[in-house]
């Protein structure tokens, strides 16, 4: 690409590339992208972006598709990699200038400049870091940030290489420069406190910009620059430092006030702070230990006792609290329970931790973390008032705990309250103990203060367990509380059904229960209480799925409606067939429900599990749901719909319950089949799902199935076997011989060129157990029921294999018997007797030599299935099965599913379960000595051992 050709030409398809006109915009962007392995491309971006008289929008976007090249190209093994020549030119061209005029733009450069760091530092670009360092230390303040933005995203993209030598390399970056980096931090900030107490905030604000910048360079160079860091003085030094330079920060707060342009940064330097001292606790918690003292001096002096009023805000003491739950919870911390086993270290973290933790500081700090933070805001009321459902979710809390200051707070009394319940559990017990007896409503402040106090009991309740009559408290207190009906009173009523929700899986007597599910019926009625029912199976189950329904059609909230819908799964699971005569307002709404979800796909699932639960307690009847049904699994299954992402594995489980579930098939459950293709052809976590329901399509209508649908399936199996583990190929020949069980000459027609695998696998002597296992098991189902099959196979197999048929035959038959031990289930080693002595009866001189082994395997199957009858002395084969009964089950047992029903069936007409094998011997033995007649049987008789004569004897007498 001619530079100055080139240049105006890019200028002017950027230009374009900018313009709101799709047909303007989308040629320009076309061009681009295929200027994108040009050579010199890069070089004329490099210029357009560094132009600084040009249209902003232009050199943004010059620089975006620099970046954006920088992740395809620039890497030497990359296809159409740049050019070493080139690529040394850029790097040259982008430390030259650090008067970046434009914020956004200056930081895409940094960004950009630490994206090649990533890849050439230092060893191809060895001057980078120090003109970075020559720049910061310049005299001019727009190249002194720039530059100082350019270095702390170099070191933060180098600090997040994780590679042995990446990290030493890092390691050594970070020793020659720490020095530089804590001098150039310490000075930026003395400059904004001066600053400040001069009140030249205009200033004060580029110090601060400045001190920022280098505080985050040097929180990477602390925590991933150093092995050993507390061996090194100025880090530890450092650190020490941050306390007094938060100290001197939270009082510019007081300083600048709320109003001051300062404001917002000078709390993000501060959160900034408690960061360093965060992460250098995570990576290197026993590097920490000379801090510990100072850090809970710190965070609870400003937490817990006045120091921190006026001065402390919201983030900050999450930040403070979040550094006392690492150290109370760290593990780094704990002595083992065999004291010499304990680390030193251990042991000193622990001794410093206990002198701090005394009496009086613990209960301080339970007191205030119930009094104080446990206690809800006016804006929190005001949120539950105006909108409840949000109120619900924000106090859920989710993963927030690290940023949020309520979930936080619960996490910290939990460990603190697990660590010291000795200590914590008579101090919460006094606070309950003084707001027993209804409360004034109009005395907002008790109201409050028994809210937070019984959060905190329902928080620790399995700590509770043995100091809390529950039972008790809920007769004599809880009880009449739940009964108040007063609008101010339902802060208590709320809270009071939560509280009985966290103890009722811990200490609830079941006598009370039958109260409880009365109470929170009536509960239900009332709109501003959230009430836990997973576990209110007795209830009239009518009313209760009547409020589930009312309650999913009034929320809005996406989260709210996922819970409502947990509930009423959780009833549908515990009550089963139970809730047929009740299910036909969700079977109504669940429609409405899907098509409004669209844009929530986790809502979905949650839908897609309710489904699951419905159709398993519904069972036959769960087809009149088709019409909803079959498109939802439909779309949930084609991995050509953006959601499958999201609901493929629930889709593929309905789908499954579905199958199993159906009295019959139809069209458009056949139909749906036709996305298993591309779902066998991810191989994914999914396969065996998959291959469930495969199997449940061939129980419920194997001609229909096979017939549609054998020939792809073949395909993808066949191609599944060339790539898969053992216990993959395990579960793909298992469908084959369910479908040789259930339809013994179409599944031979459909599966046949599967076949000369398995029989090459078995007189190849396959290693793996259970593969032969499997193998064996098809064969033997081919043998036994469909014998014309299985001679033109041993014909195909001895053409290819250049033997003669009797030969291989016996090399068959031979493999079979050494590895019958490989087969552990008794209906595949019934089978293999019942398919060996099809072969009989022969005058086939192979066979006959194979006699012995044939009546080995057949006398091990008639030792697994017969069973002698003590009164008479006589066996019968325990796996014959002469008809189907309907099995008697306990409250407790789930009823069989129209695919048990089918199996059973199936099992009347399966050899397996249909032929006595002690006859089949029997048949087999006569019929061999009528035709060979006496004495030539006898002669063959004599090849077997003589202890197996007797037993078999044994087992045939009566006959």
């Amino acid at each position: 690409m001619d530079m100055d050709s080139a240049s105006s030409v890019v200028l002017q398809t950027l230009t374009q590339a900018t313009s709101q006109d799709t047909a303007v915009l989308k040629p320009a962007e076309e061009q681009l992208r295929q200027w994108e392995t040009q050579p010199g491309f890069y070089s004329v971006l490099l210029n357009i972006f560094n132009n600084h008289v040009l249209d902003v929008n232009v050199r943004w976007l010059a620089v975006l598709y620099f970046k954006n090249g920088i992740d395809r190209y620039w890497r030497r093994v990359a296809p159409h990699a740049l050019s070493e020549e080139e690529k040394t030119s850029l790097r040259a061209g982008l430390i030259t200038n650090f008067n970046e005029p434009v914020n956004q733009i200056a930081t895409q450069i940094a960004v950009l400049i630490a994206k090649v760091a990533r890849l050439d530092c230092p060893r191809q670009w060895p001057d980078l870091i120090p003109i970075l360092l020559e720049s910061v230390k310049g005299q001019d303040g727009l190249q002194q940030h720039r530059a100082l933005l350019t270095f702390y995203h170099v070191t933060k993209t180098l600090a997040s290489k994780r590679l042995a030598q990446d990290r030493r390399l890092f390691q050594d970056l970070a020793s020659g420069i720490y020095s530089f980096a804590c001098s150039l931090w310490s000075h930026h900030t003395d400059c904004f406190l001066q600053q400040v107490y001069a009140r030249d905030e205009a200033a004060a604000l580029n110090s601060l910009e400045r001190t920022l910048l280098s505080l985050k360079v040097l929180r990477k160079l602390t925590v991933h620059g150093f092995q050993e860091p507390q061996q090194n003085m100025e880090v530890m030094g450092f650190l020490n430092a941050v306390f007094e330079r938060l100290k001197q920060f939270l009082e510019c707060c007081r300083q600048v006030g709320s109003e001051s342009v300062c404001r917002e940064k000078l709390e993000k330097t501060i959160i900034l702070y408690t960061k360093v001292l965060l992460d250098f606790l995570e990576y290197h918690p026993y590097a920490f230990i000379p801090l510990i003292q100072r850090s809970l001096e710190f965070a609870v002096s400003y937490v817990f006792t006045p120091a921190g009023e006026g001065v402390t805000f919201e983030r900050f003491i999450v930040q403070c609290m979040n550094l006392i739950k690492m150290i109370v919870k760290n593990d780094a911390y704990k002595p083992a329970k065999n004291i010499d086993d304990s680390k030193p270290e251990s042991l000193e973290a622990h001794k410093i931790k206990t002198a701090f933790f005394t009496h009086p500081t613990l209960t301080e700090i339970g007191r205030r973390l119930v009094s104080h933070y446990f206690l809800l805001t006016e804006e929190e009321l005001t949120m539950w008032e105006e909108d409840p459902e949000s109120f619900a979710v924000e106090e859920a809390g989710g993963d927030s705990w690290k940023y949020s200051l309520r979930p936080c707070t619960e996490v910290l009394f939990l460990d603190i309250f697990h660590n010291y319940s000795q200590t914590l559990t008579p101090v919460l017990l006094d606070m309950v103990q003084n707001l027993q007896g209804p409360t004034d409503v109009e005395d907002r402040v008790q109201l409050l203060m028994k809210d937070a106090v019984y959060n905190a009991v329902g928080l620790a309740a399995y700590e509770l367990f043995d100091s809390v009559d529950f039972d008790q408290w809920f007769k004599n207190q809880l009880l009449g509380e739940l009964q108040v009906t007063h609008h101010r009173y339902k802060l208590i009523r709320r809270r009071v059904i939560w509280l009985i929700g966290q103890w009722i899986s811990v200490k609830f007597k079941s006598d009370l229960r039958p109260l409880l599910y009365e109470l929170i019926l009536g509960l239900m009625q009332d709109p501003d209480l959230v009430v836990r029912i997973e576990t209110a199976t007795t209830l009239k189950l009518n009313i209760l799925l009547g409020f589930g329904f009312l309650f999913l059609k009034q929320v809005t909230e996406c989260d709210t409606k996922m819970q409502v819908l947990h509930v009423i799964s959780c009833v549908i699971e515990r009550v089963n067939i139970q809730i047929r005569p009740y299910a036909g307002c969700l079977v109504q709404y669940l429609p409405l429900l899907w098509k409004q979800s669209e844009e929530h796909n986790m809502l979905r699932c949650a839908i897609l599990t309710t489904l699951i639960h419905l159709v398993q307690g519904l069972g036959a009847e769960s087809k009149n749901l088709y019409p909803f049904l079959l498109p939802v699994i439909q779309l949930s299954t084609d991995v050509t719909q953006p959601p499958h992402i999201y609901l493929l594995e629930d889709g593929l489980e309905l789908w499954l319950v579905t199958l199993e579930n159906s009295p019959a098939i139809t069209p458009e459950l056949l139909r749906i089949f036709q996305n298993m293709s591309a779902l066998l052809e991810l191989s994914a976590e999914n396969l065996r799902t998959c291959f469930q329901i495969v199997n449940a399509y061939i129980y419920l209508a194997a001609t229909e199935f096979l017939q549609n649908y054998g020939e792809s399936l073949c395909r993808s199996f066949c191609d599944l076997l060339k790539d898969i583990t053992n216990e993959g190929q395990v579960q793909v020949l298992k469908v084959v011989e369910i479908a040789l069980k259930v339809s013994p000459v179409l599944g031979t027609h459909v599966f046949q060129s599967l076949l000369p695998a398995v029989f090459r696998g078995i007189v190849d002597g396959e290693r793996y157990p259970v593969v032969m296992s499997t193998y064996l098991g098809i064969m033997g189902r081919v043998l036994l029921q469909n014998a014309g099959f299985f001679s033109s196979l041993l014909t195909q197999m001895a053409s290819e294999c250049s033997q003669e048929m009797d030969q291989l035959l016996g090399s068959v038959i031979e493999m079979w018997v050494d590895r019958m031990d490989n087969i552990t289930q008794p209906e595949r080693r019934k089978l293999s007797s019942l398919a060996l002595l099809s072969l009989l009866p022969s005058d086939n001189s192979v066979i006959q030599d194979k006699f012995c082994g044939i009546i080995s395997i057949s006398l091990e199957a008639l030792h697994d299935v017969m069973t002698e009858d003590p009164e008479t002395g006589t066996y019968k084969d325990c796996m014959l099965m002469s008809h189907f009964e309907e099995p008697k089950l306990s409250e407790e047992e789930e009823p069989p599913t129209e695919q048990d029903k089918r199996k059973k069936l199936l099992a009347l007409e399966d050899p397996v379960h249909s032929v006595s094998l002690q006859q089949f011997v029997y048949d087999k033995l006569k019929a061999q000595q009528a035709l060979l007649g006496d004495e030539s049987f006898g002669a063959l008789m004599e090849t077997v051992d003589t202890e197996l004569v007797r037993q078999l004897q044994e087992f045939l007498q009566g006959l």
